[in-house]
């Protein structure tokens, strides 16, 4: 049956209900208390407090058609108000926590919310500091025990007699708009993308068919685990643990800020793990510093590792010979079982990366080590798909199609794809939809791709982010800078080449990799802006980089680079909330850093003038 036949006249309510009706007594929401304690709600529990959320919702004037902003950390409140929102047949619109009083304005003003909700009175002075400025905003509220004249608490809410879930269920459409996502574009204002309740479940759907074939799932996803721990703004974490648990009935513990992810990892246990590159790259540097220590353990990782590389893949394809199967059932007992509970992995089914590139050799590590991490491709307009393979990933791709979506290259390898997950539109905004979705509803994505010959998806870079050196050569900077973050000591990297006679990168260090490193050298106070200047650190990058590039062409290799004093971090100038490079932030903010790099003729390294040495034989 495909994704539409199986979704036909549902909506997020309906399906919501049916959750209920089926794992009342599942535990579906749990929060941390300051004792290590956990609080935690039933979905019958959920249930009831949306249908008093929903009545007074209703009381405050909200309905059909209208919009509710929520600026809230990873809180069970979301998910009850979210939902709540949406038994109302109006629509939950969540921003960034980050949102200035500046950016809060027009987010209000665009969205033509009547209500906001804000996390706590620091979160509430910014919605206050631009009330006045924002007409349709009829009422403000906080999630906090105290607030100020004319604002109203989160317990207000939940006064009411409860509304009939069942009865408001029936009055909301497929086709009714169940979110607003704003794009965290990093120049000019965020467009808003409308997600209707069908879009919503086809993305539910489509993941329930890829994941069926796992034997864990064999009576369904109900009471597995998960954290919410990544901005509830972005399509990813919305998905993860708001839609698709309350349609299956998982169990979400709730992280506050996402600085506490280890903690609640060791002792939650997941089941399901969804993170950005990022992310995975913090697990790495953990486990690694975990065993530095002990030279002759970190060593016998390192060989475990690269024993178990080869036979991964055949697990997974069913080829692997019975003594490739003791082998890393060896491995796996002695080494990778203790690993993975050191952070909390090691009751992980699925575990994801998506929306920034990941190094291939980092993937590859989590797999060996008996993560079974996947990639997967999506955006805000796809509600989060496109491409994902969770049971059969190709290290290197993002998967193949999802159920429901197409995906074609255009003429010059932009990636294509139009299917039931497809958003409708730019809420607003005619002129930017029609350059989005052409006349027969392929969206554009933006990304360059190829595909090979199983149908799988290789993302080369952003269609408008290539490279085009003073040579002429178009060069992938997202490829170049997946390899660099895999480098001794960096954290992020930026390459830079447009219109320059070679590609050179900024480099900003991981304080997370450098302490253990320094505490081995006898440098224990080295702090960052010491250690972007210190020879040691800088002769580590260096020696390291020429293995980094060895599978690119000449053209296309990182030459030089600029080690900066300073780390970058989720949501700030540098980065998006979720990870993406500011290009041109950066671009601006280190104008002098990359004028330094082209400011000299450049000495090619040693393996540079080998190879050109050669060429010159060869063409003599």
């Amino acid at each position: 049956m495909d994704v539409l036949s199986t979704i036909a006249g549902q909506t997020i309510p309906s399906q919501f209900l049916q959750t209920v009706a089926a794992h009342g007594d599942t535990v579906a929401l749990r929060a941390r208390l300051a004792d290590g304690t956990y609080r935690e709600h039933t979905y019958r529990q959920y249930a009831s407090d949306v249908a008093r959320c929903a009545a007074g919702l209703r009381a405050l004037g909200f309905g059909p058609g209208q919009r509710l902003v929520m600026m809230l950390r990873n809180r069970p409140e979301f998910h009850v108000l979210d939902i709540a929102a949406t038994f109302c047949d109006g629509t939950p619109v969540s921003i960034y926590n980050s949102s200035s009083p500046e950016q809060i304005e027009y987010l209000l003003n665009h969205s033509e919310a009547t209500i906001a909700i804000a996390d706590d009175l620091q979160f509430l002075e910014r919605f206050l500091a631009v009330r006045d400025r924002v007409p349709a905003l009829k009422h403000i509220g906080v999630l906090a025990d105290t607030a100020p004249e004319g604002v109203f608490r989160w317990d207000a809410l939940l006064e009411h007699a409860p509304i009939d879930l069942e009865e408001a269920a029936r009055a909301v459409e497929p086709e009714s708009l169940a979110t607003l996502i704003y794009t965290s574009g990093t120049t000019g204002n965020p467009k808003a993308v409308m997600l209707t309740h069908q879009n919503v479940l086809s993305s539910v759907v489509a993941v329930d068919q890829l994941c069926s074939g796992h034997p864990r799932l064999a009576a369904g996803r109900a009471g597995m685990r998960l954290v919410s721990y990544l901005p509830m703004a972005h399509i990813a974490e919305r998905n993860t643990s708001h839609y698709l648990a309350a349609m299956a009935g998982q169990e979400v513990t709730c992280c506050p800020e996402a600085t506490q992810l280890a903690l609640f990892l060791r002792e939650v246990k997941p089941h399901i793990v969804f993170g950005v590159p990022r992310v995975w790259e913090k697990l790495y540097a953990g486990i690694q510093a975990a065993v530095s220590g002990d030279p002759e353990r970190a060593k016998k990782l390192q060989e475990a590792v690269a024993a178990a590389l080869p036979i991964v893949d055949k697990l997974q394809t069913g080829t692997a010979t019975d003594q490739e199967k003791g082998i890393h059932q060896f491995l796996e007992d002695v080494a990778f079982k203790n690993l993975r509970a050191l952070v909390g992995l090691d009751e992980a089914v699925f575990a994801v990366t998506g929306a920034a590139p990941m190094s291939r050799d980092l993937q590859n590590w989590f797999r060996a080590i008996g993560v079974p991490l996947s990639e997967v491709y999506g955006m805000s307009e796809t509600t989060g798909l496109i491409t994902w393979s969770p049971l059969h990933a190709k290290t290197g791709t993002v998967g193949a199609a999802t159920p429901g979506i197409e995906v074609k290259l255009a003429e010059d390898g932009e990636v294509l794809c139009r299917g039931a997950g497809v958003f409708s539109g730019y809420f607003k905004d005619v002129e930017k939809t029609a350059e989005a979705l052409d006349a027969d509803g392929w969206l554009h994505t933006g990304d360059i791709g190829q595909l090979d010959s199983d149908g799988y998806l290789r993302i080369v870079d952003r269609k408008k982010e290539l490279i085009i050196t003073a040579g002429g050569k178009n060069v992938s900077p997202a490829n170049l800078e997946a390899f660099l973050k895999g480098l001794p000591l960096v954290g992020q990297a930026c390459a830079i080449g447009d219109d320059k006679p070679f590609i050179s990168a900024l480099i900003a260090l991981d304080p997370e990799k450098l302490k253990p490193w320094a505490v081995r050298r006898g440098l224990r106070d080295l702090t960052l802006t010491q250690a972007a200047k210190h020879p040691d650190v800088i002769a580590e990058i260096e020696a390291a980089l020429p293995h980094a590039m060895a599978s690119f062409n000449h053209a296309e290799r990182v030459k030089r680079v600029s080690i900066l004093d300073s780390e970058w971090l989720p949501d700030s100038d540098e980065l998006t909330p979720t990870s993406k490079l500011k290009r041109r932030v950066i671009h601006k903010k280190y104008a002098t850093e990359i004028e330094a790099l082209y400011a000299t003729t450049l000495v090619p390294p040693a393996h540079v003038a080998a190879e050109s040495d050669v060429a010159k034989r060869s063409a003599g």
